[in-house]
């Protein structure tokens, strides 16, 4: 959900917001945008045509900074505080679009007092609903295994073991209450990164924030949803900013659209269901470099997009949507 500001004054715009638009004109209708953020992709559906946007967040500091504008689309937007694992139930017929902009936005990350930021000093929360347990929770709690498991399935991290022991030995000194305590706890297990490298605590505060506000459960639950929630022919529009949350997306369409194969490859071949969906966009859209230029968190942003059939709804089978808990714990790890 990151996104650029030309200046210090402008309006943040949510990434790739200029493909995803041209990708599902003509716009019209009833669409729902799930993660509502700064309201870059909800002002933009209305610009272009949408007759009633459906602002859907769980973060409530969202709806307080939108309180200056929403009042000037009158009954076309409508605003609802909840999560889009359950977008099927805020609206009473079926939308014409559902748009899902995953991972945190610039003004989460921007906000030291949120949390999220291992560059900037700030209470260890991390939680985008700002309720329930926290990412100092998280740390101070769980024991060894636990932390290491949620730092390599979630964050990709193969020190993972030695960081979970580092953490594990310092908050018996003192417990884990600020981000930059944890960002240097976590620095002094690895190397020393070189010029043009991300942050040593990047992984880790990435998989900490996903494990601490369930993303990839709510995901594969808000694109179930966003199944039952669309007409015929409306589309799905899903923006990912890392490979783990694009390869869940990748293989939902694949098996919505008749191109997920088997979880098991010697398992005897079922008979194919008729397809929830076809693909408007064969391979993932990525930035231009005009969009590179204006915004380098785009870098990683990648845009896929699905067009509802008739076929009814159902549950995806979770084996084949590779999510990361379903990884051997072993392998990897040091």
């Amino acid at each position: 959900m990151a996104a650029a500001a030309s200046s210090a004054n402008a309006p943040h715009i949510p990434v790739l917001l200029r493909p995803l638009l041209a990708a599902v004109a003509p716009v019209s209708g009833t669409w729902l945008d799930g993660t509502f953020g700064a309201g870059g992709y909800t002002k933009g559906l209305l610009a272009e045509g949408a007759d009633l946007v459906i602002g859907v967040d769980r973060d409530p500091l969202a709806f307080d900074m939108a309180k200056g504008w929403v009042g000037d689309y009158g009954d076309r937007l409508k605003l609802v505080e909840g999560t889009f694992s359950e977008l099927d139930t805020y609206h009473d017929t079926p939308l014409d679009g559902v748009v899902l902009d995953l991972g945190v936005s610039s003004m989460q990350l921007d906000l030291a007092e949120r949390g999220f930021s291992f560059n900037k000093d700030g209470p260890l929360d991390m939680r985008m609903s700002q309720a329930g347990l926290s990412a100092a929770d998280f740390v101070n709690e769980a024991d060894e295994a636990e932390i290491a498991d949620v730092l390599y399935l979630f964050g990709e991290e193969r020190a993972s073991r030695r960081i979970a022991r580092a953490i594990v030995r310092a908050r018996e000194a003192e417990p884990f209450t600020r981000t930059l305590q944890l960002a240097s706890v976590i620095e002094s297990c690895l190397p020393r990164p070189k010029p043009g490298q991300s942050h040593p605590a990047k992984r880790s505060f990435q998989a900490i924030r996903i494990h601490v506000n369930d993303e990839f459960g709510q995901l594969v639950e808000g694109l179930e949803a966003a199944e039952r929630a669309l007409r015929p022919g409306g589309q799905l529009a899903v923006v990912t900013f890392h490979s783990l949350e694009d390869r869940i997306v990748k293989r939902f369409f694949q098996a919505r659209s008749g191109g997920g194969g088997r979880a098991n490859r010697y398992a005897p071949e079922a008979a194919e269901d008729a397809p929830q969906f076809t693909m408007k966009t064969r391979k993932a859209v990525g930035p231009d470099d005009q969009e590179l230029a204006e915004n380098p968190r785009s870098r990683s942003a990648k845009l896929r997009v699905g067009i509802r059939t008739d076929a009814p709804s159902g549950p995806v089978d979770r084996a084949v949507l590779g999510l990361p808990g379903a990884k051997k714990k072993a392998g990897g790890r040091r």
